[in-house]
């Protein structure tokens, strides 16, 4: 025990040196009223920019689930009187490359270019383009829902899409989180163009607008970018607060299906991006089922019983609370058998909480594979814009250790046993044992 301590402690240090030396992240807002998140690093001649809006699917409704999507991916379809193929020519042409997110509270869209002049002016001027004046082609438009719906209707007979989406529509209700990214195909039969205008000109807003700028760039040059990108942005946005997640009431639904295994996933509100719990969860969840080879899932399931070749477990934090997921896969004829110990072991970790040995190991694995997250200007380019989305200090990089330094296994208990209630968590079964 004292030479674990003795460890954990090297480490510690050592890593404490390393986020001494941890992106030092400037803060400011354009005269549109967008935040900006920047970060000056010269050793590549490489500029990443992202621009983020509340624009994920929690903002679709019912009747237009999809909208959302549909209109973040059509944003470089055709804009400021460019068409599809000459917005690639001319990206291609100085090697840029766009890219983006989408999921439930965020969409984005993002650029890596070269930072010397011809190139990165030529690819800016695209991207601000494709940001502040998409049209929404109606060709495109068609041959993008007709590939959607055919998507949707190619992963509804997988048994790991249903399991998904009727966990999430069990869990989540009527709530926006319990909404399908992509859509329904009827609700994405009936989008319009006039829906997606709609939407962004509700929901891409300057003040609505969080710009990441990391490369080798100067703060007058970042903050003449992030001016040009926001200035033309749609200045009225749409107040649409989120409700408030419900606790469910507990419940397991078993769905026949002629695959060989069954997939079974439970889940339970878990926690908000800037919730008190978050690193006690955090690091209880790596020693739960999040740690792979070394979690007590894994343990229990895998390594003493055999009954799947993966079993894990995560939080997934949003504005409101994403879900705490545990899933795996197994042989129809154990799968009633690999439900009860998931079951168990869950229950007796929330009621018992994690040994010091556990607690030490997680801790020694989270913090050493810490700097492998910001390896990389594009890694660093999706933290800036997390911080700025979610409204999280400037300085939580450098805090993010010392957090879970300091997490104890009383808080980590403690936190489950508020938090997560077996009793009252969804389940689903696909590819159920017929009764």
């Amino acid at each position: 025990m004292r030479l674990k301590h003795y460890i954990f402690t090297v480490l510690i240090c050592i890593c404490s040196q390393t986020l001494s030396a941890s992106p030092s992240i400037q803060f400011w807002q354009t005269s549109s009223g967008a935040r900006v998140y920047f970060v000056q690093n010269n050793e590549l001649p490489i500029l990443d920019i992202s621009v983020e809006f509340a624009a994920g699917s929690s903002k679709d409704t019912s009747e237009k689930s999809g909208v959302a999507n549909l209109t973040r991916h059509l944003l470089s379809l055709g804009a400021g009187g460019l068409s599809e193929n000459e917005i690639a020519n001319a990206l291609a042409d100085v090697g840029a490359q766009l890219g983006g997110n989408f999921d439930e509270d965020r969409a984005s869209m993002t650029l890596r270019t070269l930072s010397s002049e011809r190139e990165r002016q030529q690819a800016l001027e695209i991207f601000f383009r494709i940001v502040q004046n998409p049209e929404f082609p109606q060709s495109a438009l068609e041959r993008e829902k007709n590939r959607i719906i055919a998507r949707i209707r190619e992963s509804s007979t997988k048994p790991s899409y249903i399991a998904g989406r009727t966990l999430m529509k069990m869990l989540y209700n009527n709530h926006p989180y319990g909404f399908n990214g992509a859509g329904e195909i009827e609700t994405v039969e009936a989008i319009q163009r006039e829906d997606l205008l709609s939407f962004y000109q509700s929901h891409y807003t300057a003040r609505n607008a969080v710009v990441a700028i990391i490369g080798d760039i100067s703060k007058q040059k970042a903050a003449r970018i992030a001016e040009s990108l926001t200035e033309n942005l749609p200045k009225v946005a749409k107040s649409s607060h989120l409700p408030p997640v419900e606790n469910p009431a507990g419940q397991i639904k078993r769905i026949a299906h002629p695959a060989t295994q069954s997939h079974i996933l439970l889940a339970y509100p878990g926690l908000r991006r800037n919730d008190p719990d978050y690193f006690p969860l955090l690091v209880g969840n790596y020693i739960f089922g999040g740690g792979g080879f070394v979690s007590r899932l894994m343990e229990e399931i895998r390594q003493q019983r055999g009954l799947a070749y993966s079993v894990y477990s995560f939080f997934s934090p949003l504005s409101e609370k994403g879900p705490f997921q545990i899933g795996l896969q197994t042989k129809k004829e154990q799968s009633e058998e690999a439900l009860a110990l998931t079951q168990s072991v869950l229950k007796n970790f929330i009621k018992e909480g994690p040994s010091e040995d556990e607690l030490i190991a997680a801790k020694q694995n989270i913090i050493g594979g810490f700097p492998l997250r910001l390896d990389s200007n594009k890694k660093i380019l999706g933290y800036l814009a997390m911080i700025g989305f979610y409204n999280l200090p400037l300085t939580y990089l450098d805090d993010y250790l010392k957090a879970v330094e300091a997490v104890t296994t009383a808080q980590i208990k403690h936190a489950f046993q508020r938090r997560i209630h077996p009793e009252n968590m969804v389940t689903v079964i696909v590819g159920a044992v017929e009764q």
